[in-house]
Parts: C-alpha cells; structure tokens; sequence
C-alpha cells in the first residue's frame, strides 16, 4: 500500500511540473512584461549553407494578443524558435517557434548552388519591462536547435519606433468573443482590393468567415475566436504573375511563382504585411487575394494566403490556414514542388500529421490509431500515383500553355477558353479521387499510410484522405482535428 502511495505521490508531482511548464499562470507574465506588443524586424541572409541574421528595427504597437498564461511554446514545431530571456538573470521568459521564407528557400535549387538571399522578418513578443537577450535558433538536418544569432535589446531605448500604426486602414470587426488575450485573434488582410472594391471586400469576408466556421473543430470552438477585416486599399486589383507577365500595384505585394512555383502565391514584403496587421491585435495572419487564378500558400507562424475565387476557394484556405496556424504538413506528395529534400530521410519531421515511421511501435498518433490496424496501413498507392501522376504532368503542360499565351499576347478568348478547361479537368480529377479513396480498404480509419510531404516513399500520413491531403470539401482527419482543437487551447488556455 504504501509503495502503491509513493507511485501515485510520483505521478500526481510529475503532472504538477507538465502542467506548470504547459500552462504558467499570469504571474510570469507581469512580472516580465506589460501588455503591449513588441515587434522585432532583422534581415536573414545566406544560402542552403549558411545563415546570418542582422537586426533591423524593434517596434511599439498596441495590446498583446496572445496568450498571457502559455508563455512558453509546448509544440516547437518549425524550423526556427525565438527564445526570450530576462537579461539581468538569465532566465527563459518566452519563446516561440515558427518557419520562414528563408527557411523555404534554403532548400531550393538556387541556395543549393550557393546563391544568398536576404528576407525580412519579424518576431512578436510581449513587451518586456527590462532589458532582455532575443535568441533565434535554427534547427540542423536532425532537427536539433542550435543559435544563430543573439543581441540585447532595452525596452527604455530612444531608438524604438513609437509612431502611430498604419494610415489609411480600415478595421472591420467581424466576431467579436472575447478579450484578445483569452482567444485566438485572426486578422484578414485584404490584397488587391481597390477603393471602389471595397463591397467585394465585405461580402467575400462574409463568405470565408462562414467557411472557417463550417469546418471542426473552428465550428464547435467558435467563440474561441475573435476575426478582424483589414482593409488597405490596392492601386490595381489582383496580384502578381509573373509566369503570366503581370504586375500589379497592391497594398500588400503578393505574387504567384514563388520559388518557381506557379500556384506558390506568397508576399516578401514582410515590413508592408507587419505594417498594415499592427492595426489589430492578432495571433495568425490570413492574406486574402483578389483573384480568380488557383492559388495560396502557409507557414507556420508567419501566414497563409488563398484566392477568393476560384473553385477551390473553400479548400484554399483551410488547408493553407492548416499549415500556418497549427504548422500541418502538406500530405500530398505527386505534385511538383520547388523545394529539395525538405524532409531529410531518416529524420522524424517535427509536424503532428506526417511520419517517417522510424519507430513504428512508438506512432506519434498512436492513441488515435484503429484497433487491430495494420502500421504501416496498406492502401491502393500504385493505382493512386498512376492515376494522379499522369494529370499532374496534363495539368502542368496547360498552366505552361495559358502561362505561355499570356506573355505572347494571345486573343483572350482563346485563353479563356483554355482557362476553362483547365478548371473542368482539376474539378474531374478531384472527383475521380475522392471517389477512389472511398473505396480505399481503410477508408475512414486512421492508420499510417505510405506517401507524404513531397515524398511518395519514406514518409506517412494518418488517413488515406484528408484536406491536407487531396483538393475539396472536406474534413482535417482526426490526427489534424486534434492538433488543430489542442493550437486553439493554447492560446485560449
């Protein structure tokens, strides 16, 4: 009995400590800082060898919208992590971690031939009430954090920016539950809306506010969430394409091909997004582009970008919002992607909902796993590549084709007419593979099946189909709904 006590004595202590470094009470928080937010701005420069960091500019803005209990990151997904510590003791007061464009684009062809690039990025912080040491940590191909970068910053400075937020922006309150500190604050930024767009604007943040909300478990968890429209009027509607040789105007400076993907839809322009977003306290940021064209793109903590009208706008942006907010991985694996080895082999990814399986016994979804299932969990891939591979490559030979006609001036009925056909085969294909996968043996259950993260061996995911997955009206599988339900408990808690 009394060896039975000293176990439970045990378990109850160590539930003690996880819950304390889980979920740490406010006391931290106004001991360090006060509630304002923080905006640190640096240059990441180098190649896929190397990184240097150099710090831009540190920024005053208005009430901090994250969580004032949760300050320290339990997940540490990304390839980065910013780490907080109080100067004076050196204690760890904050951190979160989080990917990046260069982090993207150092496993491009152009970094791996040593071309350097500089990207702009910021990190949001509390505001702290003393001087503290900002640390950036990038992980190596194990996936172990190692410091890149380490300076000390005095919140009393002369030389931090205290001007007033962005002119010219409107603020639409679109759900309002709560004070920003106890829920997940999501700020719409509009692109490529112009002045006289602005009714557009209003009624396409109406139709994807009711889109987030028609999916579990945002749905269920609705009055979690506080949503703002932003609103800094475009010189010209649309975007960038530069395959198509269009330039835009716009507020934001958004652009497909990026790293030499066509559909790759993202901004460099990371000062205007910071700029323009400071109007709002926010957790997670949701560029919304005025386009037609297929279209978007997430990372993790920084965030995603979706087309309002093309067919697939439902899809776009809950996949997209998947990888930047709760840092999903892609799940497909037959599309042509610009990334190299972005998952080294033999490593385990550091996303929830994709595996590389090195230890099948120990399944990072394990719990969730249907009794009696097979891991690795059979399914129909050689049939699957077959049928999806030979699209991709008749998909990839129109988008050149419309790309083409565009640059040379082609009557535009002509590429309307194409355009349209390129639509009709994306919604045939996406039939045939929903109605494929249903068939599938384990349709439905959760398991790990071969095929994921840009990598059609060696990687798995947890369902045969998923949103992360394939293109259409459908759910996160439950490895994702419960990474997902625990992000938003996070910021909530």
């Amino acid at each position: 009995m009394k060896k039975l006590l000293l176990v439970l004595l045990g378990i109850a202590a160590i539930a003690v400590i996880i819950y304390s470094v889980g979920a740490q009470d406010k006391t931290g928080f106004d001991r360090y800082f006060i509630d304002r937010t923080m905006r640190i701005d640096y240059y990441h420069t180098g190649d896929h060898r190397e990184e240097i960091v150099t710090l831009d500019r540190v920024y005053q803005h208005g009430t901090w919208a994250g969580p004032v209990k949760n300050l320290l990151d339990p997940f540490l997904r990304g390839r980065y992590c910013a780490r907080i510590y109080e100067a004076s003791s050196g204690q760890l007061i904050y951190s979160r971690a989080f990917d990046s464009l260069f982090g993207e684009y150092k496993t491009t062809e152009e970094a791996l031939k040593g071309i350097k690039r500089t990207f702009h990025e910021s990190v949001l912080i509390p505001f702290p009430k003393s001087k503290i040491i900002f640390t950036l940590e990038a992980r190596d191909r194990e996936n172990n954090f190692h410091k890149i970068f380490s300076e000390e910053i005095d919140p009393a400075s002369i030389f931090i920016v205290r001007e007033k937020v962005e002119p010219g922006v409107k603020v639409l309150e679109l759900v309002k539950s709560g004070h920003p500190h106890d829920k997940v604050d999501l700020a719409f930024l509009a692109e490529g809306y112009t002045a006289e767009e602005e009714t557009k604007l209003k009624q396409d943040l109406d139709r994807f506010v009711q889109v987030f909300f028609s999916q579990e478990p945002y749905k269920n968890l609705k009055n979690r969430f506080n949503l703002y429209g932003v609103f800094k009027p475009s010189a010209e509607s649309g975007c960038d394409e530069p395959s198509h040789g269009q330039f835009k105007q716009t507020a934001l400076n958004c652009t497909f091909d990026s790293f030499g993907s066509e559909r790759y839809l993202l901004s460099e322009d990371n000062r205007r997004i910071r700029d323009v977003a400071a109007t709002v306290p926010y957790d997670a940021l949701l560029i919304m582009v005025n386009h037609n064209r297929y279209g978007g793109g997430g990372i993790y903590n920084l965030y995603c970008t979706f087309t309002t009208d093309n067919q697939w706008y439902e899809y776009l942006m809950l996949h997209e919002f998947g990888h930047s907010f709760t840092g999903l991985a892609d799940e497909y694996y037959t599309s042509q992607v610009a990334y190299n080895e972005f998952y080294p082999r033999g490593v385990e990814p550091v996303e929830p909902n994709i595996t590389a399986l090195l230890d099948p016994a120990r399944l990072k979804w394990k719990n969730l796993v249907a009794p009696g299932l097979p891991v690795p969990t059979p399914w129909e891939k050689e049939e699957f590549d077959r049928m999806d591979l030979a699209y991709q490559k008749i998909r990839q030979e129109v988008n050149e084709k419309i790309a083409r006609m565009k640059r040379e001036g082609a009557p535009q009925e002509e590429i309307t007419r194409l355009e349209a056909e390129s639509e009709r085969l994306s919604l045939e294909q996406a039939r045939k593979v929903d109605e494929f996968l249903a068939r599938s043996q384990y349709a439905g259950k959760v398991g790990a099946y071969e095929g994921a993260g840009y990598s059609s061996t060696g990687l798995y995911r947890p369902a045969v189909d998923c949103i992360m997955f394939t293109k259409g009206q459908k759910p996160y599988c439950p490895v994702c709904q419960e990474a997902v339900r625990q992000m938003i408990e996070f910021y909530c808690r």
